[in-house]
């Protein structure tokens, strides 16, 4: 069964995203949006595109019987959630193929068991992956709990079961904060996810965040598309992203990977997921979680491999093979991901709202900005602080540094505070430069990442000579233009 028409339950950069190559593959696809954006790109640039009304997200794109409707009235015959939002979410999974509409994304029974912290390490136990050492039983006490942390040794971490995004976690370095942990987790699952139940861990010191990203077709194949290097983090979510992971042996790299893949054969997996991993300063790796949709950071893998993911899914989605063996995988040179938001990181990252006023374009080979924005669009504070992705790839992991520096300073913002000039700060250190880096990177560096105050006579200096630069003449073949700041300044900050 071909897919004729797609409609992109989502918004932003990745509803462009999946646009793209909907249309490349010859399909018509449906956009929605709700009021607020209808001006943003994704809902003007799709074939169709319907509003979702006003109100909170409850009410337009958390909203599945709405979306289901509007599949159905423009005769979508297949829905793609994007990230976030619905992607892992069983319920809208089951109501999408209940309509007879196909899900582009894994079965609705490997949303639940994957989505679920306790449920998937009783599953993936029974194949042999190697777990952090800690308890997810059903004594949900407050006693048992205390006596299981205990047993496994400080420090730990408290973990919401149905959990993500950092939310849920505490970390317990001694026994006098363990209640007062396991209480807070517990009430902030249920807050959040309508589920008290939390599993403790083994807390590893200065890890590694390793991901493999994997595709499964229904024909019983399922493979790897390498590592991804996730671990510069700041409130447990990734802010760089890179692949090949550095420093890592390339025995390492395989088995983690060989690992994934026996993990998505394991419970016959549909479809993109991520299979994460902790990787010990002992090079001993551990099973994390898995998550059963397409990442944010899937583009630096699709510039080293080569592959279309996006249309990767859409083939297993209408029941195609894969189009590769494993062995016609490769990776060749280094792509890096910085994540743009609207936030002050040296405000404790607090977002920032505004207009933006002016969206730079990168200009060197090889580096795409990935933006659901316009000029003149309003940011907010009800959506995630993201604003773009810039991706970058190289022929070797220090030539993707440096073009991924350079082109932060071209993809301006201007209007909005955003983390441009902290993501540089962190591409220029020393330790992440020597591939040195594990998920405490940002804390443990931070009064290096801080911004370096200019000296009066530094100070002086500048403003001499941007006074003289504005006085020069700046000639374009015969023409000749008055020097401006725009003229003048490379790499303007916001």
């Amino acid at each position: 069964m071909k897919i004729k028409k797609i409609l992109v339950a989502n918004r932003g950069e990745i509803a462009l995203r999946v646009l793209k190559t909907a249309k490349e593959m010859g399909i018509k696809v449906v956009t929605v949006y709700a009021e607020d954006d209808k001006n943003l790109p994704h809902a003007l640039f799709a074939d169709e595109s319907y509003s979702l009304g006003s109100g909170a997200l409850a009410d337009t794109y958390l909203n599945k019987s709405k979306l289901v409707e509007v599949a159905k009235r423009c005769g979508a015959d297949a829905i793609h959630p994007g990230y976030g939002f619905l992607s892992e979410n069983m319920e809208f999974a089951t109501m999408v193929e209940g309509a007879g509409i196909t899900f582009i994304g894994p079965t609705p029974e490997s949303i639940v068991l994957m989505g679920d912290k306790i449920g998937s390490k009783k599953a993936l136990e029974k194949i042999n992956i190697p777990m952090i050492p800690g308890y997810h039983g059903d004594d949900q006490t407050d006693e048992n709990l205390a006596q299981k942390a205990k047993e496994i040794g400080f420090p730990v971490l408290i973990k919401a079961s149905a959990g993500g995004g950092g939310k849920g976690m505490r970390i317990v370095h001694e026994e006098s904060e363990l209640i007062e942990c396991i209480r807070g987790a517990k009430s902030e699952g249920l807050k959040s996810f309508s589920s008290d139940k939390v599993l403790i861990e083994k807390y590893v010191v200065n890890p590694r965040h390793i991901e493999v990203q994997l595709m499964s077709d229904t024909h019983g194949n399922h493979l790897h598309f390498f590592e991804r290097e996730c671990s510069i983090q700041r409130r447990y979510q990734k802010i760089v992203e890179e692949t090949p992971a550095p420093n890592l042996s390339q025995e390492l790299r395989l088995k983690i990977c060989e690992t994934a893949v026996q993990i998505a054969s394991g419970i016959n997996y549909r479809g993109a997921g991520t299979v994460e991993f902790i990787l010990a300063p002992d090079g001993k790796y551990y099973f994390l979680e898995m998550n059963t949709r397409l990442q944010v950071e899937h583009p630096v893998t699709e510039m080293v491999t080569g592959s279309d993911l996006v249309k990767c899914q859409i083939m297993v989605a209408q029941g195609d093979k894969l189009p590769m063996k494993q062995s016609e995988i490769k990776q060749k040179g280094q792509a890096i991901e910085c994540r743009i938001y609207a936030e002050n990181p040296d405000n404790n990252f607090m977002p920032s709202i505004g207009k933006i006023d002016t969206i730079g374009v990168p200009t060197l080979r090889d580096v795409r900005l990935d933006c659901g924005f316009l000029d003149g669009t309003e940011v907010g504070v009800n959506y995630d602080p993201m604003l773009a992705k810039l991706i970058v790839w190289g022929e070797t992991r220090e030539l993707a540094i440096s073009k991924s520096i350079h082109s932060l300073d071209e993809v301006l913002f201007l209007g909005v505070k955003t983390n441009r000039d902290y993501l540089k700060r962190i591409l220029g250190h020393k330790d992440f430069i020597a591939g040195l880096t594990h998920t405490h990177f940002i804390p443990d560096h931070r009064p290096e990442l801080e911004p370096k105050e200019m000296m009066n006579d530094h100070l002086a200096s500048f403003i001499a000579a941007l006074s003289f630069s504005q006085k020069r003449k700046v000639f374009s073949g015969t023409a000749e233009i008055t020097s401006n700041p725009w003229t003048s300044l490379s790499g303007f900050r916001n």
